[in-house]
């Protein structure tokens, strides 16, 4: 998944309000305010001076005209900050059959309801074969070297999320957790108890339900986030 329009070097002052960073742009010095796509805690992202990559836009329905969307570390690794890119970056390698292992699954749907209260990321039909609900999740999270963990905080969404997926996989569908390393730095994913318990209970029980789990890494350049190879699961 290629941005839009060409990115540009800031360095971050503050995150504030969840969804609100201020920085100054590297070539001038000016300071902006940009938005900041991720609702978690982006523990180990946010320092005052780190490098960041904003996305420029003049679309007059925006209320900011830059979006936060990398973390620079300065030794030629990234993070995708904005949980969006998730989505798009997968529905593209679904869409062009490049995901082996769902590839021969004809019809794939974005968004479609389920559950109680939810939007299942993407829902894959095809005859003979049974109906596949994807959750997709985007992983950030590093407090070890090569290890990424999710989530980054407590997560309630997330829990709904896992026994739906459960529910699902108990009524006879395949139901599937794609998590998305955002970070090109990591070469395994764990989930982080410790974080969100009630999150890793969750998890167990909707893997012993039949829930399938997949983790992927990316590629990322401040061109593109493109996904990467399959990671191993747990520390």
């Amino acid at each position: 998944m290629r941005f839009q329009t060409p990115l540009v070097p800031a360095r971050l002052i503050r995150r504030y309000k969840r969804f609100l960073a201020d920085a100054v742009l590297e070539d001038g010095g000016r300071e902006v305010t940009a938005h900041c796509a991720n609702p978690g805690s982006m523990m180990g992202l946010a320092a005052p001076g780190t490098r960041i990559w904003l996305e420029p836009n003049d679309d007059p329905k925006k209320k900011l005209r830059y979006g936060w969307r990398l973390v620079d570390h300065e030794n030629g690794h990234f993070t995708c900050v904005d949980t969006s890119v998730a989505n798009r970056a997968l529905r593209e390698v679904l869409l062009a059959r490049r995901l082996p292992e769902l590839a021969a699954y004809e019809t794939i749907r974005a968004e479609v309801k389920y559950g109680e209260k939810s939007r299942v990321d993407f829902l894959l039909s095809g005859p003979g074969r049974p109906d596949l609900y994807i959750e997709v999740k985007s992983a950030t999270l590093s407090r070890a070297p090569g290890l990424a963990e999710f989530p980054d905080s407590v997560t309630a969404r997330g829990r709904r999320h896992l026994e739906e997926l459960a529910a699902m996989a108990r009524a006879g569908h395949r139901a599937m957790l794609l998590y998305l390393v955002q970070r090109s730095d990591c070469s395994r994913l764990d989930v982080a108890r410790d974080i969100d318990p009630a999150y890793a209970r969750a998890f167990e029980t909707a893997r012993a339900a039949g829930l399938e789990v997949l983790a992927y890494g990316t590629k990322i350049t401040p061109e593109a986030v493109e996904l990467a190879a399959p990671l191993a699961y747990g520390a």
